[in-house]
């Protein structure tokens, strides 16, 4: 019996740990492919009970995947030579039963909210800069970050996501050092 209360005791305390652990980009890497650079990333995300409620409640939530380019200057500040990002929207229709989950002018539903998010943390071939504006044989510093994007919330969740642990939804930036290949001689 005593076993079976602290075997108790323990789930409470370890369940809520493990839903609120914050979210991280676990892999990145950048390639070239054909005449494009292009982002590969897996991110760990576990939304929380608040932000699922919301989603299963027809709000529309907001992610965004920021990845930065820079050329490392010794003498200045490093030249920024890309900035994009990926938006992506989650959202809940009643009517079909259905997560709909749309990454830029693509749509597609899910029968489950794991689902869709999987799919929002996998991201694959992501263009983010053509060949010609890296130089071959240089260094570049690449930077990612995934965040939940609060400023499109409706403004009674705006109020709310201020200040509030369960609207923070933000990685912690990932940066590598990547060689661009040089091009080959004719």
């Amino acid at each position: 019996m005593l076993l079976r209360a602290i075997g108790l005791a323990l789930c409470l305390f370890v369940l809520p740990a493990q839903a609120n652990e914050a979210p991280r980009i676990a892999y990145g890497e950048i390639q070239l492919e054909s005449a494009d650079y292009v982002i590969n990333a897996d991110i760990e995300l576990t939304l929380n009970p608040r932000v699922e409620d919301a989603i299963r409640h027809g709000i529309a939530v907001y992610f965004v995947l920021e990845a930065s380019i820079e050329s490392p200057r010794w003498y200045w500040l490093d030249k920024s030579l890309v900035n994009e990002s990926l938006s992506y929207r989650l959202t809940y229709h009643a009517l079909t039963r259905s997560f709909r989950l749309a990454i830029g002018n693509f749509h597609q539903s899910f029968d489950s909210l794991d689902a869709a998010v999987r799919t929002m943390t996998r991201v694959r071939r992501w263009r983010v800069a053509g060949i010609d504006t890296l130089e071959p044989g240089q260094s570049y510093k690449v930077t990612l970050r995934f965040r939940l994007d609060t400023d499109l919330l409706p403004r009674p969740f705006k109020v709310s996501a201020l200040g509030s642990r369960d609207w923070s939804i933000d990685t912690e930036e990932m940066s590598w050092i990547f060689l661009t290949a040089g091009r080959a001689a004719p």
